[in-house]
């Protein structure tokens, strides 16, 4: 009898996404539609697959420099998120603050790109624009395990959208200087093509969210949700998981805290902006299911993709995860240590 082959993993496509940061240091996510291909209903950070007329050419297949951050991934990451929630994070060519679009002209301007009827780049110029890719900060790459039918490579990136004196988002929002007069647009959903709601919220209550069942996050935006947390929220207090009502944080607070979270990327062997984090299911050490049927997810391997060249996730913390079918339930950061307990 001949033996069965091993089927050949596919091809991880190259894509982007952004935790955008808003000016109260609130998380953007969008909810994708049921009927999705990739994560249906569940809850993402803005992004999508790089796109060669819009974006540029990455590296063949063959070359370990597809799984590292460039301008294509940028300009990717800032043409999804522009497609997907409405806002653009791009400069005005004069004065260099944030460019303002009508809304109008922005909804057109999605709609364009999105069909392929023009470049954004194109678009982005006629609009007296470049986009901002110089405002990204890289914050971990993930490539989907061998065992799923669609993978990708994903660049994930930082980008704060300047404090205001009032913590709010609004297309009326002003303040003193040049870049903080920039009006920053409230997200909205892409029509329900991809997405059907786009909102900003606390690191920590999309954490609870998901806690509760109420919402589906998948392990990436889980785990870097939790690092975000642990710089902008004040997890200590009893508002953090509950209300999400709270006293909006000075300017100064705000701004201390993004440093916080800037140094902290900064931080690691490799640090956070080099990781590449490919989830692997890690056996039980008695080789039984854990009580909770709870699967334990180590982050420190690469992906086979990059066997060999040296590059490494997340060595000391790994995340329990309960596989459902509806998605991922249960979700929980922990260290290395604890998950290694036969107690956990």
């Amino acid at each position: 009898m001949a033996q069965k082959q091993n089927k050949v993993p596919a091809v991880p496509r190259p894509s982007s996404s952004v935790l955008l940061i808003s000016p109260n240091n609130q998380v953007l996510l969008l909810q994708r539609v049921k009927q999705s291909s990739s994560f249906p209903s569940a809850h993402v950070f803005p992004g999508g697959n790089v796109s060669e007329a819009h974006d540029g050419r990455v590296p063949p297949v063959d070359s370990p420099q597809r799984h590292v951050d460039s301008e294509v991934y940028r300009n990717a990451a800032i043409r999804e998120c522009f497609e997907e929630s409405g806002i653009l994070l791009a400069r005005n060519n004069g004065f260099g603050r944030l460019i303002e679009v009508p809304e109008a002209e922005r909804e057109e301007g999605r709609k364009e790109t999105h069909s392929n009827k023009t470049t954004f780049p194109k678009w982005l110029s006629q609009k007296g624009g470049r986009a901002d890719i110089d405002g990204l900060v890289p914050f971990t790459r993930w490539v989907t395990p061998t065992n799923v039918p669609k993978r990708f490579t994903t660049q994930m990136y930082l980008y704060f959208l300047p404090t205001l004196s009032s913590t709010s988002i609004a297309e009326s929002t002003t303040a003193e200087n040049d870049e903080e007069e920039s009006k920053i647009p409230l997200p909205t959903t892409d029509g329900g093509l991809e997405h059907t709601t786009a909102r900003f919220l606390p690191a920590s209550v999309w954490l609870r969210l998901a806690q509760e069942g109420r919402i589906i996050l998948f392990p990436p935006q889980f785990f870097l949700l939790h690092h975000v947390a642990q710089h902008f929220d004040d997890l200590s207090s009893p508002t953090a998981y509950g209300s999400i009502s709270r006293e909006p944080l000075s300017r100064e607070e705000l701004e201390n805290r993004r440093k916080a979270l800037l140094e902290f990327v900064k931080t690691g062997e490799p640090p956070w902006t080099e990781k590449v984090i490919s989830p692997i299911v890690m056996p039980a050490r008695d080789g039984k299911k854990r009580d909770d049927n709870r699967s334990l997810l180590g982050l420190k391997k690469p992906g086979p993709e990059l066997a060999g060249s040296g590059r490494s996730g997340v060595k000391d913390q790994c995340v329990l995860v309960g596989f459902k079918k509806e998605g991922p339930r249960h979700l929980e950061v922990v260290s290395r240590q604890e998950a290694l307990d036969a107690k956990l």
